[in-house]
């Protein structure tokens, strides 16, 4: 009784946590305070009263609409709110309660957030992983002095795994600039290798450079690709209206051009699969070399 009420107490911090994620990817990206004003409706800026404001919960209760306004209001936000509790939940029940189920669950929730600005935004705020990077380089510091087994880089190992991965995505950004004569990589991209490469150190970090370009090569041609052409067509056969070209915040797809990618939605969880399971992926990829 006693260990179903702690690990239901786990989840739903973690749904605190994910209900101030969605103020992050809401904000951040508009250079917008997460601290200041008040949460309010961002359609007809009404402050949200705090018993509307309980995650999951109250957005059942309202019936998925604004108490002001009447508006829908988006599934996303009890959803990033459900998937981060059960994040912390499965840190907690995976690594024990203890400083590594805090270390890895706050990587995935940092990781979700990236890849939901990125993914809306074509954005990755500093404040995901300059905070990211600090709060990596911190706990390794401090991973050192707690015993345990973690999966995380040690001090040194993360400080040139921060180098690492920014560099190679660098370079690989400044190789796809060359073939494609236009900018193929944000400086986000950069920062946000450098915050997971310090989590996982330099092999690793080159690791989620590959999983993340392979899983956005495979999503990008099988799903992304066929999309924008069935668009392009879809447009080109309508009647002129006037309007702007559809695109949302995509500049290229605005422009009549192949998509952009947002490679920080491949690389957010390609790092987590790394940090999980790199090592058994690694294993797996050199047992085949000498098969």
């Amino acid at each position: 009784m006693i260990a179903a009420a702690f690990w239901t107490m786990v989840f739903l911090l973690g749904a605190c946590i994910g209900s101030f994620l969605n103020v992050c990817v809401l904000r951040w990206p508009a250079g917008e305070s997460v601290v200041r004003p008040r949460s309010r409706c961002p359609r007809c800026a009404r402050p949200i009263r705090w018993f509307e404001n309980i995650p999951i919960a109250s957005w059942l209760a309202l019936r998925a609409r604004c108490a002001g306004c009447g508006l829908p209001i988006s599934p996303r936000y009890p959803a990033v709110e459900l998937l981060v509790g059960l994040g912390w939940l499965a840190a907690g029940l995976a690594y024990g309660p203890g400083f590594t189920a805090i270390r890895v669950a706050a990587f995935g929730t940092i990781l979700l957030g990236i890849a939901l600005t990125d993914l809306e935004h074509y954005l990755i705020p500093d404040g995901f992983t300059v905070f990211g990077l600090g709060w990596v380089l911190l706990t390794a510091f401090a991973g050192a002095v707690v015993a345990g087994p973690s999966p995380f880089a040690g001090p040194l190992d993360a400080i040139v795994g921060a180098c690492v991965g920014a560099g190679a995505i660098t370079i690989a950004g400044w190789l796809g600039e060359v073939a494609l004569k236009k900018e193929a990589m944000g400086f986000g991209d950069a920062t946000l290798m450098a915050f997971a490469g310090a989590a996982l150190g330099p092999m690793r970090s080159l690791l989620t450079v590959f999983v993340g370009a392979t899983l956005g090569a495979v999503i990008f041609l099988a799903i992304v690709l066929p999309v924008a052409r069935a668009r392009r067509r879809a447009v080109a056969g309508a009647p002129a209206t006037g309007a702007a070209p559809a695109g949302g915040d995509d500049p290229a797809a605005a422009a009549g051009e192949p998509p952009l990618v947002p490679f920080g939605v491949f690389l957010a969880p390609a790092a987590l699969v790394t940090l999980l399971w790199g090592d058994v992926l690694v294993a797996w990829y050199l047992r085949l070399l000498v098969a």
